[in-house]
């Protein structure tokens, strides 16, 4: 079976069921939606600006080396504080690229790659200024960027994890995601929503005395060992989820793509995974009710199932089964936010989503959502097993797996976010954890 003869984690010699990255160029580059990021600032006359909107206080960010292979690049990018696509250099200079109003993707050309020392040792770089929606990308390699023109400005075409003929699809990458405002404000988080790849762990010092933060991230070896399991998994129920192991054309592991991004590959590995565990939920809650802690104001929600559709006191619409599709992804179908949803149709959507993605629905103490602990999460079948094996081997079990996992019963927190209001060093370790991290291993 593929994926079963992975040796220490090191390389697939049976392939014949995963995704294999075989890169072209930008020509053959299919431009989706979700990876490209749109900017309100109109081809700039210059593509570097210096000192503006800058903060009170430049936030410090440290990348530490612990990679075993080869050259590792960061990037830094973003958007700042008037919504324009930017890029940090390693020297602090906020690059902004343009894309001269062409409508075919031109590859960013400027010096934005942050070139990451030897091994053991670290860099420093300084953020200037606030900036939202940012990533800090890490590559073994060079990553690609592109600029092109949309109605709304330059969008900047992120590096795809799904499409086989970007340029990209064949390196070991990986992000962390960022907001930092002006007023020091600094959130950031290691997301593993869309896939897992490069191993990345962080560390948060701050400037007002509290205790330092930290994430550790994911094992050394980990997107191996989750290929592996993944393999193990398809013998054991027969769907494939093999296929979310992409490898390069050597046969190494190099990302685990989530069952939502499979999808867009793959569209029909899963499409009745799910059919059976939902008619028993619903089966279930058309005699019982489902409490919902929305865990604000409103309190708990009383829901109940009515012929085809759950309804919950309060809500201004009602919740029809979901698919496959809407239950890896949480924001379609019955999970999907409409304008004028009100408090308690906002609260709903993440825990119910959750409550199938987490498989707890059907457990003793699953008619209150969210109520179990996170220790039985994934342990009823089916169940989302990519979540479970990244969480598994994540050191601390942090890390966003699915686009709610920060919605847990009062006293837990798997979402693995850093923040502060006195940010002062933001430490991204590159393929190990930091040394505190060990004992947790």
């Amino acid at each position: 079976m593929a994926l079963s003869n992975i040796a220490n984690g090191s390389q697939v010699n049976n392939i014949s069921n995963i995704t294999i990255a075989r890169p072209r160029g930008i020509q053959d580059v299919t431009l989706e939606e979700e990876d490209i990021i749109k900017d309100s600032y109109l081809f700039p006359s210059e593509a570097v600006r210096q000192g503006e909107g800058a903060t009170s206080k430049p936030l410090s960010v440290q990348f530490v080396n612990n990679f075993e292979s080869g050259q590792v690049n960061a990037y830094l990018t973003g958007l700042d504080s008037d919504n324009a696509i930017v890029f940090v250099a390693a020297d602090g200079t906020l690059v902004y690229p343009s894309s001269g109003g062409s409508h075919v993707p031109v590859s960013v050309s400027e010096r934005v790659a942050i070139s990451l020392p030897q091994k053991e040792e670290s860099i420093e770089v300084k953020l200037p200024r606030s900036i939202t929606s940012a990533r800090i990308y890490f590559c073994e390699g060079k990553l690609n960027f592109y600029v092109v023109n949309t109605p709304n400005g330059n969008g900047l075409i992120h590096p795809s994890a799904t499409d086989p003929n970007d340029s990209s699809f064949d390196l070991s990458w990986g992000f962390v995601e960022l907001t930092y405002t002006a007023d020091l404000t600094l959130y950031a988080n290691l997301s593993f929503v869309d896939f897992v790849g490069m191993v990345l762990g962080m560390q948060l010092s701050v400037l007002d005395g509290s205790q330092t933060q930290i994430t550790c991230g994911l094992r050394p070896a980990a997107i191996a060992d989750i290929c592996r399991e993944l393999a193990i998994q398809t013998n054991t129920d027969s769907f494939p989820w093999s296929n979310l192991c992409v490898v390069n054309q050597l046969g190494r592991p190099i990302r685990v793509l989530s069952p939502s991004q499979n999808s867009m590959v793959n569209p029909t590995d899963f499409e009745h995974y799910w059919s059976r565990y939902i008619d028993r939920v619903w089966e279930y809650y058309a005699t019982a009710p489902l409490t919902i802690n929305t865990q604000t104001e409103a309190g708990n929600i009383t829901c109940r199932v009515t012929g085809t559709l759950l309804t919950c006191d309060g809500d201004n619409r009602d919740y029809e089964t979901p698919t496959a599709l809407d239950i890896w992804g949480c924001d379609s179908g019955p999970f999907g936010k409409m304008d004028g949803d009100n408090i308690i149709h906002t609260a709903v959507i993440p825990r119910l989503c959750s409550a199938f993605v987490r498989s707890t629905l059907l457990l003793e103490y699953g008619n209150i959502q969210p109520s179990v602990d996170s220790s039985q999460y994934y342990r009823a079948n089916p169940t989302n097993h990519y979540s479970r094996l990244v969480h598994k081997y994540e050191i601390d079990g942090k890390g966003y797996t699915y686009a709610y996992d920060d919605v847990n019963p009062d006293h837990e927190d798997a979402s693995g976010t850093l923040s502060s209001g006195a940010a002062d060093t933001l430490t991204i370790f590159v393929g190990a954890p930091a040394s505190e991290c060990t004992f947790l291993d």
